[in-house]
């Protein structure tokens, strides 16, 4: 199957999903709440399994977005607010089981089924993806890495990597270690071509990011 080319990534708070159709997999991702997060919901082609990547806010857009289909799980990529707003509504309505970084699971306020850790695999009906802890933006921040097996890698990277830089961190040891764990884990071990979708705003690929990694250890943020 051919991917189509009309997926951006580019999505506004209030406006409609952007979606987009690998051979195995589909990515919904719309925009929520006044922190303008992005939502992913992936959906395994072969059984209509879904997976939610982020109950930010706006629990009504989410359930909307899941419909009818039954939600499997719920994963929070850390523990900042903004990015479990809707997380008890989704869970209460859906009957979702969650899923969250084992080192930030204390900080969200509904109750974490599934503590991940490095390496762990997250499923999506017959799909797969990995856990990648990265430490610095909180200490259980997690990405998502799914390996297209008809394309190219994908992860969803939550606030660890954005276009243009690694998430916000308050202390020097913190951008140490956020930088190590993106550069290592990451950069270091996936090519060009793999797309990031992260937390707030639009996408990138690592190839376009990844002339910037100096730059980024230099200025510091």
């Amino acid at each position: 199957m051919t991917e189509p080319t009309t997926y951006t990534g580019d999505v506004q708070q209030g406006g409609p999903a952007d979606v987009r159709e690998l051979e195995h997999l589909i990515v919904s991702k719309v925009s929520v709440g006044p922190m303008d997060n992005n939502a992913y919901l992936l959906e395994c082609r072969a059984t209509g399994e879904l997976c939610l990547v982020d109950a930010a806010n706006d629990a009504a857009v989410l359930l909307d977005l899941v419909g009818d289909r039954p939600l499997a799980r719920v994963v929070t990529t850390h523990q900042h607010r903004d990015h479990w707003q809707a997380l008890d509504e989704v869970v209460a309505v859906t009957g979702a089981r969650t899923a969250a970084g084992r080192d930030d699971a204390a900080g969200i306020p509904v109750r974490t089924d599934e503590a991940l850790a490095d390496g762990d695999t997250v499923t999506v009906g017959q799909l797969s993806l990995q856990v990648i802890t990265v430490v610095g933006h909180t200490p259980g921040s997690v990405v998502l890495h799914y390996d297209d097996p008809a394309g190219h890698p994908h992860l969803f990277t939550g606030d660890a990597l954005f276009p243009g830089g690694v998430g916000r961190t308050t202390r020097p040891e913190d951008f140490d270690s956020l930088l190590h764990d993106v550069s290592t884990k990451i950069f270091d071990r996936l090519p060009d071509e793999t797309w990031f979708y992260p937390g707030h705003g639009g996408d990138s690929t690592l190839g376009a990011e990844r002339p910037s990694l100096p730059e980024w250890a230099e200025r510091r943020w």
